[in-house]
């Protein structure tokens, strides 16, 4: 288990989706699918709908609240987002939801030196409290 900050309060689990590099929300990310779509970016392609985003920060403007915001409106953003640094245009995103639609995401920030271990990981649980429990990845033989 990894305790992280929590950034946005709730509790989600699924699949876990990492990249070293911070996504850009506007122009990277699309709200009515939930579909990576910074073809430069490693997770180019990926849908993130009920999955655990994990990237160190996003990268860009304000305008990432926005982007995340109307994804959480239309239900496809990821499921939960751990980051290695404190963002506030993401999680601006998820406290303004949860006031508008009742609804949010959590986000919680890890310390750096955690992220390895989660690397490992096929399926994340985040809690309340921001404690990250997960199942390893299957060792293919």
């Amino acid at each position: 288990m990894i305790r992280g900050r929590t950034l946005v309060a709730g509790s989600a689990g699924g699949e876990l989706v990492a990249s070293t590099e911070p996504l850009s929300f506007w122009g990277g990310y699309d709200p009515e699918t939930g579909e990576i779509i910074d073809r430069r970016h490693p997770l180019s392609g990926t849908l993130m709908r009920g999955k655990i985003l994990m990237i160190p920060a996003s990268r860009g403007s304000s305008t990432t609240s926005a982007v995340l915001l109307e994804a959480i409106r239309r239900g496809t953003a990821p499921a939960g987002i751990v980051l290695t640094q404190a963002d506030t245009f993401i999680a601006l995103a998820g406290v303004v939801a949860e006031a508008l639609y009742g609804e949010a995401i959590p986000m919680v920030r890890i310390d750096p030196r955690d992220w390895e271990a989660l690397t490992e990981a096929s399926e994340v649980r985040l809690t309340e409290a921001g404690e990250i429990t997960w199942e390893s990845r299957e060792v293919a033989r």
